[in-house]
């Protein structure tokens, strides 16, 4: 009994004294103690509120970080396990037994915790593998997201657009919109059109076909005429006729040559004045035929002017023509009647 108490009194003596002695390790553990680490659920909230690392590099520099701290907090459990042990020991009056069997259960448990720690270390080096492998899929398929991300926003705008230019043209263009049979009916009243305008221009070729070969006989003509007239031109020495100027027969050659194409064009008979103040022109319409449709125009001026005071017209029969008759005797012009008379004239089958 009064062992026991002498070994309580030692103890509180050693452990007064402990306590009255600035230790470090005092120290090291209330530094330990007031070491705040991160819990799980801390973690999984700083995932879920976007702080977690997302790409593969930052992920390995946070394990590393870990490992690392760990690292440290084993080194200040083992410290301080082995120091809590010597304490202990030191305080304790018998010694612990330490026998070879001691040392045998030792070794075995330690085989076993490296047994574990190897396999452990095994995974954590199969998932390093793991990561590095896997990291380059990740980081395509997190490039070719990011890419149809951008796509498709891209897309949603030119929809966004498109429909934009919808309502504009609705609100240019309003009901009721172009339908299908409408759009049908419209064009083959197109194709109506088309075919009218396709016939007119086959009809413009043919009158000008029929104009070039006028142009081609009017062109023989002449030619003839020129030919006439040097034959004429070498007859006219022999009968000795004296002329102060060569100019009046060359112009009167100019106006003979231009009256005989106009004539060849328009296909006109010679005209003849039937008084002072009335002139006649004769003209064949139509192709040319043993009876070919005659159309005469009778200009009657004013006694000596040169004022249009009043025009017949032979050979249209069934066609008025009295208001544009007047309102070119009005005008006073001559080459605009007869023009439209003769158009009228083709016109009329």
């Amino acid at each position: 009994m009064e062992d026991e108490l002498s070994s309580i009194n030692s103890a509180k003596r050693l452990q007064s004294t402990f306590d009255s002695a600035h230790l470090r390790i005092r120290d090291v553990q209330a530094r330990f103690n007031s070491r705040s680490l991160e819990t799980s659920e801390d973690a999984s909230g700083s995932r879920e509120s976007g702080s977690f690392p997302k790409t593969p590099d930052a992920l390995a520099a946070e394990v590393a970080d870990y490992m690392s701290f760990m690292r440290r907090l084993k080194f200040q459990y083992l410290e301080n396990n082995a120091k809590d042990k010597y304490v202990k020991t030191i305080v304790n009056d018998e010694a612990p037994m330490v026998t070879a069997d001691t040392n045998v259960d030792l070794q075995a448990a330690n085989s076993v915790k490296k047994d574990k720690l190897k396999s452990a270390k095994t995974r954590l080096a199969e998932r390093h593998s793991d990561i590095r492998n896997l990291a380059p899929l990740v980081e395509h398929d997190y490039l070719k997201a990011k890419g149809l991300s951008g796509e498709a926003v891209a897309l949603t705008q030119s929809i966004l657009d498109a429909r934009l230019a919808i309502m504009r043209l609705r609100g240019i263009h309003p009901s009721p919109p172009l339908t299908i049979p409408v759009a049908e009916e419209t064009l083959s009243s197109q194709v109506a059109d088309m075919q009218m305008l396709e016939d007119e221009l086959q009809g413009i070729n043919e009158k000008i076909a029929r104009i070039k070969d006028s142009i081609k006989e009017g062109t023989v003509k002449v030619d003839r005429l020129w030919s006439e007239k040097a034959e004429l031109e070498k007859r006219v020495p022999a009968h000795n006729v004296e002329a102060d100027d060569g100019r009046a027969a060359k112009l009167c050659d100019w106006y003979s040559s231009s009256l005989a194409l106009h004539r060849s064009l328009f296909n006109a008979q010679l005209p003849r004045s039937i008084s002072e103040n009335e002139l006649m022109l004769s003209y064949e319409i139509g192709p040319k035929a043993k009876h070919p449709r005659i159309v005469v125009i009778v200009l009657l001026f004013l006694p000596n002017t040169r004022q249009l005071a009043d025009v017949r017209i032979e050979g249209l029969e069934g066609v008025d023509m009295t208001n544009i008759v007047d309102s070119f005797v009005q005008a006073n012009d001559v080459p605009g009647l007869i023009w439209h008379v003769l158009s009228r004239a083709r016109q009329i089958k």
